[in-house]
């Protein structure tokens, strides 16, 4: 296996999570060795928002922020290869409906299942989903 689909729940708990949970730490490592995520063209947004949210409640400041960012650019160009290419809105909202899932959940979701890779996430929700859609779950 040499790509995954990342959600931004396993990439955030690497700067703002301490410590890191476990299954974010094994994807971290897993890219460090090479591996590749792929991920929706909403992540960075996602990602943005995390740090948006995690500063205003006082876990980093806005200087960690920065350095976090300039990180998060440097995996972009190494180890993430975003997918621009949107999911249609009705498969979002059935898989949504579904799974009882957000809509950009259920992207991640419908991406790990269009290019039939394993889904890194810490999410609850998101994971039992992806085990009744039969996707693999990165461990």
């Amino acid at each position: 296996m040499s790509r995954l689909v990342l959600d931004a729940s396993v990439a955030l708990s690497w700067f703002i999570d301490r410590p890191i949970a476990p299954g974010a730490l094994r994807a971290k490592q897993f890219l460090a060795r090479g591996g590749r995520a792929v991920v929706p063209a909403l992540w960075r947004v996602e990602i943005a928002n995390g740090l948006v949210v995690a500063e205003r409640r006082k876990v980093v400041t806005s200087s960690e922020t920065a350095m976090v960012l300039q990180q998060y650019g440097m995996l972009l160009t190494q180890s993430i290869d975003s997918i621009q290419e949107p999911i249609r809105m009705q498969r979002v909202v059935a898989t949504a409906r579904q799974f009882q899932l957000t809509a950009y959940d259920a992207c991640y979701l419908e991406l790990a299942r269009d290019l039939q890779l394993p889904l890194a996430t810490l999410d609850r929700r998101l994971g039992e989903a992806a085990a009744l859609a039969g996707v693999t779950l990165f461990s």
